[in-house]
């Protein structure tokens, strides 16, 4: 890859702060490019030397003050490009700073903001189809995102630059050889998530699999209830519940696992997929949009749409492991995809080659 120059305009990041913005200032920095981050509030990075500056900015929608801020901000900074990150008040305090501009300005959308957020009042669909249509590209870790971007914004689309690019994993897949008859769910103990109906299908696997363990890992407030559901299905014998784990706890943990499990009622692109998929487990998985990029049903995974079926998906991903097939040609294929399409420098390389075009 060719750096970026250290001296070179730097990009202005702007976003929550959020532990998946730091991670992409990282990735930029790493890459050589030289960034300025503004986020909601403080968000602790560690010392990089193309991280030239650092601030906490309010971007809430009361903030009326926020465009004249950011503006005031590029003036002094000069970006090559203003990238924001979700199509919220952050994107929409961003547009309307680079609005009549010569910085382009590129919005990252992240699921919520166009899936869930305009539906929340007239007010907050107006302000994420001005966020949309202010920009000069999206980006989106699923393909889905963009079409709910395009019906938001209308034919103000057209002129628009959109592209697919996933933030995947850090290090390039390896998929394991230690693989143990263990099914891996690490998604958050929320409703959203519906790891009680993971524990209920667990539960319905026929008694000659009672050798195959599930480990419940991450945590959140149906924790507790989770733990007493696992009991009163008889199965808490066979049920770790491991919370929540640092990198390379839960490196281990994909490692052992043979299935990756996760069943949300929506989703966009989940990083806890990909590494998944790079470790070679087999994902099972609820039946959406964004999953349907990742997993051909019955190929190189399972898709299901009703989860009383969930137990049956699972059946088939345990014969499948067991019989070998799946380590022949499974894992190795959805290996070649996370290497080919998720893995993280290289969508930052994207990112890089984004901003060349637009900025020039």
């Amino acid at each position: 890859m060719n750096a970026v120059a250290a001296d070179a305009k730097p990009v202005l990041v702007v976003g929550s702060a959020s532990i998946h913005v730091a991670r992409f200032v990282r990735g930029l920095c790493d890459a050589g490019q030289a960034v300025v981050l503004a986020t909601h509030g403080e968000l602790s990075m560690a010392p990089h030397p193309l991280l030239l500056e650092q601030h906490s900015m309010h971007f809430g929608v009361a903030n009326w003050r926020a465009p004249a801020q950011l503006r005031a901000l590029m003036a002094r900074v000069q970006p090559r490009v203003l990238h924001a990150h979700q199509a919220n008040s952050v994107g929409w305090h961003a547009a309307r700073a680079a609005a009549g501009g010569a910085v382009p300005l590129v919005l990252t959308l992240w699921g919520s903001d166009v899936l869930s957020t305009p539906s929340r009042s007239p007010f907050h669909r107006w302000m994420v189809g001005r966020a949309l249509r202010g920009a000069n590209a999206w980006t989106a870790d699923a393909r889905v995102l963009i079409e709910a971007g395009e019906r938001l914004a209308g034919r103000r689309a057209e002129r628009i630059e959109r592209e697919w690019i996933p933030l995947g994993i850090d290090t390039p897949p390896a998929p394991s050889n230690a693989q143990e008859r263990r099914i891996l769910s690490c998604r958050l103990h929320k409703p959203l998530y519906r790891i009680d109906s993971i524990l209920r299908a667990f539960a319905r696997l026929p008694a000659r699999l009672a050798d195959w363990r599930l480990e419940v890992a991450a945590d959140g407030p149906q924790a507790p209830a989770l733990k007493q559901l696992a009991h009163e299905l008889g199965i808490a014998g066979r049920v770790e519940f491991t919370g929540m784990l640092d990198p390379a706890g839960l490196a281990r943990s994909y490692r052992r696992a043979a299935i990756f499990v996760s069943v949300p009622t929506s989703d966009g692109t989940s990083v806890s997929l990909l590494e998944a998929m790079g470790a070679g487990c087999t994902p099972v998985l609820s039946d959406l949009p964004a999953n349907r990029e990742w997993v051909v049903d019955g190929s190189n995974g399972w898709l299901v749409d009703d989860l009383a079926s969930l137990d049956q998906a699972l059946l088939h991903a345990i014969e499948r492991w067991e019989s070998g097939a799946w380590a022949r040609e499974g894992a190795p294929h959805n290996a070649a995809l996370i290497r080919e399409r998720a893995y993280f420098p290289t969508n930052i390389r994207q990112f890089l080659a984004l901003y060349a075009r637009l900025a020039g």
